[in-house]
């Protein structure tokens, strides 16, 4: 047993450096943040590295699943390896062990789909979701991302935190976003916290306005219940849509933070 003082353990730990982990994280993380595929001479320009140092690097991953190639285009993607492996971590399945039944009921009864998504750096993920009832609906496959500025259920994952954890939060979304783009998404904050939940045109259909409500974890907002809400005739209006998810993300919450 080593005789250094436990104060001192971070600190000489934080010393300590693996170049080749580095660099495969650094390969991950960059894909990560990019949509599109990306070559190996994109993937060298933007890590500052020669072709030759990541080749063998990216093979690796290529083998081990975590990055493929794209289906359209000449280029490496992040696959959902990595999406699959932070599932199996005990927080994530107590949230989605708590959700998915409660999910299951609201869905039924607003006859709609919705789904769960969680932050993931600078973005949103979706890790659950529910289909609608019968024949038609309009859903988000799991594994969908989006930039946390981009999105409804980004607001919510941001607008209901601790203040403190949104000040966090701050600096890094704000590098992603025009000042115009930053200044909406605050303001559309602030009037989501005196709601209590977000309503707002979907970023990819005009046929969709997007309803969501934060469920809220130990130490912030957990995850955003979100309905992708479709105006059927057998819809419920929007408002007992509204009153039905913030039911649902009550008793989630009770599920994951007793003490709420």
């Amino acid at each position: 047993m080593s005789d250094m003082p436990a104060q001192d353990m971070p600190a000489k730990k934080r010393e300590y450096r693996a170049p080749a982990l580095e660099k495969g994280l650094d390969v991950l993380e960059l894909l990560a943040a990019h949509r599109g595929g990306l070559t190996l001479a994109q993937i060298s320009n933007a890590l500052e590295r020669s072709s030759s140092e990541l080749f063998r690097m990216v093979q690796v991953l290529e083998a081990r699943g975590y990055v493929g190639r794209a289906a359209d285009e000449d280029g490496l993607v992040l696959t959902n390896k990595l999406f699959a492996l932070g599932m199996t971590r005990a927080p994530a399945k107590d949230l989605l062990e708590a959700s998915l039944p409660v999910m299951r009921s609201v869905a039924q009864k607003i006859g709609q789909s919705c789904h769960l998504a969680v932050a993931s750096g600078d973005q949103m993920v979706v890790v659950a979701r529910i289909e609608a009832p019968g024949d038609q609906g309009f859903s988000v496959r799991v594994g969908y991302r989006r930039q946390i500025v981009e999105a409804t259920s980004g607001l919510v994952l941001y607008a209901f935190q601790p203040d403190s954890i949104r000040t966090r939060w701050d600096e890094a979304l704000k590098g992603g976003a025009s000042a115009a783009t930053w200044k909406a998404f605050e303001a559309s904050a602030v009037q989501a916290r005196k709601d209590g939940y977000v309503r707002a045109d979907s970023y990819v259909t005009k046929a969709v306005v997007d309803l969501s409500v934060p469920i809220h974890g130990p130490d912030g907002v957990a995850a955003a219940l979100t309905c992708p809400y479709v105006d059927t005739p057998t819809a419920l209006p929007m408002a007992d849509t509204v009153a039905a998810l913030k039911q649902a993300a009550a008793e989630i919450t009770s599920e994951i933070r007793p003490t709420a």
